[in-house]
């Protein structure tokens, strides 16, 4: 007992030292793991026939999909087996590897990507091995952790991310899909309880926000003002047309460019990303800092501070140390570097959803509305809400989130309503 007593002291005096810290800690964290024991107490609701059903579709479209391989492919053999895939593939096939090199024979992902197109078998390979990933871990799983309350009873983590993100684990709730077909259906299976409706709330481009606040770039900032779409306006910029005349195939780009902006993706990745060269990528990139310079100088000012101090840290003082940024190897380096600048961004993204989760929970109690916090999903904060509270719960919830912090851009949520968890989230 002594030397928790003496740990407690140590951090409590480090603390002491670390005034934005502490106050990180007063304000953030210590109140939102009181609000984390409720939703780990409270659960959410999820509906076991109904995965049930989705597993026994799943069934019959891997059957359907592994008849299809078998045919397209001329035999039959164990698709789960990389070495027999690869056997297939390759010996019986005759694919040419795209690289040269020990992983070229490989069938992993990444490699049957840049296969796509040399035989009709790989779209149908991947799409068969994403719809067994679906099935044996998502909806076959999901039902064991089901409680005698008919709820799943998640664990929050707060100190499991470098970034300060909240994470979720037995089972981890924030990987649920949300895209595609089977990930809709999983969604549909969390309910909620009769007589109240799913409140969700979700962020709209947060973290490109905080990019706006804290390079403060004046183009970047102008266009939130404005309420310009973020990803038309920068495809604009970037392919040098109006917006009106910005097809949905250049806004897609200019998305995959803001958001690979963010983590730092250099010409290599982002080539990869869009599916264009890599002088083409280098381009679209010039073409960006050209249109938002002060992004390109905050991005060498958050590199330069960490190399002098070894750490990066968010608005709100949550630190990062980065000791490997002065590496000899070039790669650990450069994933350096990219953490020093998706860091301050992606943590005071969290910081913020976190100070929302504790608003909306205190302000929803002060209204007497009844509901419950069930759970953080990226930047989604999802509610049970009373049936007839919900428009008053919507109004609360909206005007808690959007005035948590002031920026120098105004803080967008989108707010959706059903009785299951898809519903809600569309």
């Amino acid at each position: 007992m002594k030397s928790l007593v003496d740990l407690s002291r140590k951090i409590e005096n480090k603390l002491n030292n670390e005034r934005e810290l502490l106050k990180l800690y007063n304000e953030i964290e210590k109140p939102l793991s009181v609000i984390l024991t409720r939703m780990e107490n409270w659960g959410i609701k999820v509906n076991v026939d109904y995965l049930k059903e989705i597993s026994d579709e799943l069934k019959i479209r891997l059957d359907e999909m592994e008849k299809e391989i078998y045919r397209l492919t001329g035999e039959s053999f164990n698709i789960n087996s990389p070495k027999q895939l690869a056997t297939v593939l390759y010996e019986k096939l005759g694919l040419q590897p795209v690289k040269k090199g020990k992983k070229s024979l490989s069938t992993v992902s990444d490699v049957l990507d840049e296969l796509f197109e040399s035989h009709h078998a790989i779209p149908l390979i991947l799409e068969y091995r994403n719809v067994a990933k679906i099935k044996n871990t998502y909806v076959d799983v999901l039902p064991s952790y089901v409680g005698s309350d008919g709820r799943i009873h998640t664990t929050f983590n707060q100190t499991f991310t470098a970034t300060g993100r909240l994470s979720s684990s037995n089972p981890n709730l924030q990987n649920i899909p949300i895209k595609y077909e089977w990930g809709e259906k999983i969604r549909n299976a969390f309910v909620a309880d009769n007589g109240y409706y799913f409140l969700s709330a979700d962020y709209s481009q947060i973290e490109i926000r905080v990019l706006a606040h804290m390079s403060e770039d004046d183009n970047l900032i102008r266009d939130f003002l404005e309420g310009k779409d973020i990803h038309t306006r920068t495809a604009a910029k970037i392919f040098g047309v109006t917006e009106d005349k910005v097809t949905k195939e250049m806004r897609r780009q200019a998305k995959t460019i803001n958001f690979g902006i963010l983590y730092g993706m250099g010409s290599y990745s982002l080539s990869r990303e869009l599916n264009v060269s890599q002088k083409e990528a280098e381009k679209f990139i010039k073409k960006y800092f050209e249109s938002y310079e002060k992004v390109k100088e905050f991005r060498d000012s958050m590199i330069e501070f960490a190399r002098k101090n070894k750490y990066v840290k968010t608005l709100f003082g949550r630190k990062r140390y980065l000791y490997e940024i002065d590496s000899p190897d070039h790669l650990v380096r450069n994933n350096a570097e990219r953490i020093a600048l998706n860091t301050p961004l992606q943590g005071t993204s969290a910081d913020i959803v976190k100070l929302s989760m504790i608003s909306v929970y205190n302000n929803l109690q002060k209204s007497n509305i009844d509901f419950k916090m069930l759970l953080q999903v990226h930047d989604e904060i999802l509610l049970e809400i009373r049936d007839y509270q919900i428009d008053t719960a919507k109004k609360i919830v909206k005007e808690s989130m959007e005035n948590v912090v002031k920026l120098k851009v105004p803080l967008e949520v989108k707010i959706g309503v059903g009785k299951n968890w898809y519903e809600s989230s569309l």
